[in-house]
């Protein structure tokens, strides 16, 4: 799947702003475009119409900052949106794509996640929303159908976007099901302007719009977020429905990574994951795939146990 460029963005976002809401008077029934028209959004970006056509249709080069700070304050962009203009004024016209090698979390992540124990679910999550590593207790909130061991083997480590639109299990787990797609989506799209030669990433959204027609429509929709905190309300198989707030640490030394922590939102959600925590401490190892030897562990051997 072609990656979105900077011209098809900027006609995505224009089409978003009224007349109105930058000040300008319009008779509806003159108008023939959803949005601002070019030559309005040229005149209050400070550009002539010429060059911000040539923006739109991709045949402008770079971009200043000075340029592209003007066309955000115009449409009204948020530092999330504003940031994926610029990665994308940075971008080539034609990026050539090519195939990363499999991520590795780096060593003191693991440590951390090792540090948390099963006290609170946590999940480290690679470029493109793949988990690298779990503790169980982050592996029963969000996958317990999923083996435990999959991040092991890059081949079988759970993608979050796939689940998220592809797994019948993972949709009901969430009863705000709808507000979260369109912050994955936002936050795929924000990735796909960091990262536009990423061949695995162009495969994973094109699969996705493919078989997914939610993702599709949101993909269409062009919106952009970043995903730091928020709330996921469940209806989890094990543990009932309570609900949790997820924060993301990000990694300094591997910044690709998220480290995702869940906390309880009240009461009943600590009693919950206290639930799911037990459960887990009560295994033969409690920390997460490739932890043991961050954090110091020997796995006990047969002679051992």
């Amino acid at each position: 799947m072609e990656l979105e460029s900077l011209g098809a963005y900027l006609r995505s976002r224009r089409d978003r702003v009224t007349p109105e809401d930058v000040g300008l008077r319009s008779l509806p029934a003159a108008r023939r475009v959803p949005g601002l028209r070019r030559e309005e959004l040229a005149r209050l970006a400070g550009v002539s119409v010429g060059y911000y056509t040539r923006l739109e249709q991709d045949q402008a080069g770079t971009a200043s900052g000075q340029v592209l700070d003007a066309l955000a304050r115009v449409l009204r962009l948020g530092p999330a949106e504003a940031a994926h203009l610029r990665n994308l004024a940075r971008r080539p016209v034609v990026p050539r794509l090519e195939r990363p090698a499999p991520e590795t979390p780096h060593p003191r992540v693991m440590a951390l996640l090792a540090a948390l124990g099963e006290t609170l679910p946590a999940v480290i999550l690679g470029r493109r929303g793949d988990v690298l590593a779990w503790n169980r207790t982050g592996h029963a909130l969000v996958a317990e159908h999923i083996d435990f061991d999959a991040p092991r083997d890059p081949a079988r480590r759970p993608s979050v976007p796939r689940m998220f639109f592809l797994d019948a299990h993972t949709r009901g787990l969430y009863r705000n099901w709808d507000e979260l797609a369109r912050i994955h989506v936002g936050y795929l799209r924000l990735t796909a302007g960091r990262y536009p030669t990423d061949a695995r990433l162009a495969e994973l959204i094109g699969e996705l719009a493919m078989r997914s027609r939610d993702f599709a429509a949101l993909w269409a929709a062009g919106d952009v977020a970043d995903c730091t905190v928020g709330t996921m309300r469940l209806g989890h198989p094990t543990a009932g429905r309570f609900t949790v707030d997820y924060q993301v640490w990000l990694q300094p030394d591997s910044p690709d990574h998220r480290l995702e922590v869940y906390t309880p939102a009240d009461g009943a959600s600590a009693d919950a994951l206290r639930l799911l925590g037990g459960e887990a401490a009560a295994l033969r190892w409690p920390g997460p795939p490739g932890a043991e030897a961050a954090a110091g562990y020997v796995r006990p051997s047969a002679g051992m146990a």
